[in-house]
């Protein structure tokens, strides 16, 4: 993407939250991570997150996460859009990664600092401080799971910002979800940034959703999108039960644990966590094989597991 215009007009629909493949001493592997975005962008997804909380962003120091950034906009050229998430606690951290991704043609996701007791007026001056670093527009990220839920009221003063082309709503309550789907709308793109619960904001006016299950299950999140997006709410919603045992899964052992250990045994490439995550104990691995065999018998989810 080149501009904002083009940026605005291209940010919709789903998007695969891209795992960040490791190996079991941390190091990155690049060509699994080439792999993976081939995979959804074979499959039909519209646009990749990279380098996200799932994508364990905070477990990489900035050169990591510019090599990443670099390394999947060269395989994705200008074929689908793509978010690089360049938050971080370190406004010259934030700065540098936020420059480089409005660079590259993707468009930065970028959270309020998460610093302790930054007050609401702090934020806005953070915004507006990175909002000309980019090219492409800004992303505002609400992601409470990682120390600051901005308020209704303060994501909208953030949206007035010039530059601000989208947000990634991590708070799912439905009076906020209510009130961003009414007051976005028209002004920046909407993303509900859980693929657990988005059928109610999108349903409620959202313009896309991220997915980090779709890592594990592509075939099966992608069809319950697309039957929601061409309004057969009743497929849709049939088709995200039939992975209610996978989510609860997730629940207990974590996303980004859940959801590698299931590409790994698709044959995808998940690889390891990072430290301080843990890959998933052998007990659970079990109950999640089990889990994925029982989908791969419904025609519905859309897959065979591997053997």
């Amino acid at each position: 993407m080149k501009d904002r215009e083009e940026t605005s007009a291209r940010l919709k629909g789903i998007f695969n939250i891209t795992m960040t493949p490791f190996a079991k001493d941390g190091a990155l592997d690049k060509a699994g991570l080439a792999r993976n975005v081939e995979r959804v962008i074979s499959a039909g997804y519209d646009g990749v997150l990279i380098g996200g909380t799932y994508g364990e962003f905070p477990t990489m120091n900035v050169a990591e996460r510019a090599d990443v950034f670099t390394h999947v906009m060269d395989v994705i050229g200008d074929r689908i859009p793509a978010m690089l998430c360049s938050a971080g606690a370190d406004p010259r951290d934030v700065s540098e990664l936020t420059r480089l991704a409005g660079d590259l043609g993707g468009v930065p996701m970028v959270t309020a600092p998460y610093v302790s007791e930054i007050t609401d007026e702090q934020i806005v001056d953070f915004f507006r401080d990175v909002a000309p670093l980019s090219k492409t527009g800004i992303i505002i990220y609400n992601a409470p799971g990682i120390g600051i839920t901005l308020s209704p009221a303060l994501i909208d003063r953030l949206a007035d910002i010039d530059g601000m082309v989208g947000l990634k709503q991590g708070d799912l309550n439905p009076t906020a979800i209510d009130r961003i789907a009414h007051d976005m709308r028209g002004r920046v793109k909407t993303f509900c940034a859980s693929d657990l619960a988005f059928l109610g904001p999108v349903m409620a006016g959202f313009d896309g959703f991220s997915s980090t299950n779709s890592g594990a299950l592509p075939e099966l999140i992608l069809a319950t999108y697309r039957a929601l997006e061409q309004g057969d709410a009743r497929t849709a919603r049939e088709l995200h039960a039939l992975w209610y045992d996978f989510r609860s899964l997730a629940r207990i052992h974590g996303q980004p644990q859940l959801v590698k250990a299931a590409m790994n045994m698709r044959g995808f490439d998940g690889g390891s966590v990072r430290l301080p995550l843990r890959d998933i104990p052998g007990a659970a691995q079990s109950k999640l094989r089990a889990v994925l065999e029982g989908l791969s018998e419904d025609t519905r989810a859309g897959f065979k597991l591997a053997d």
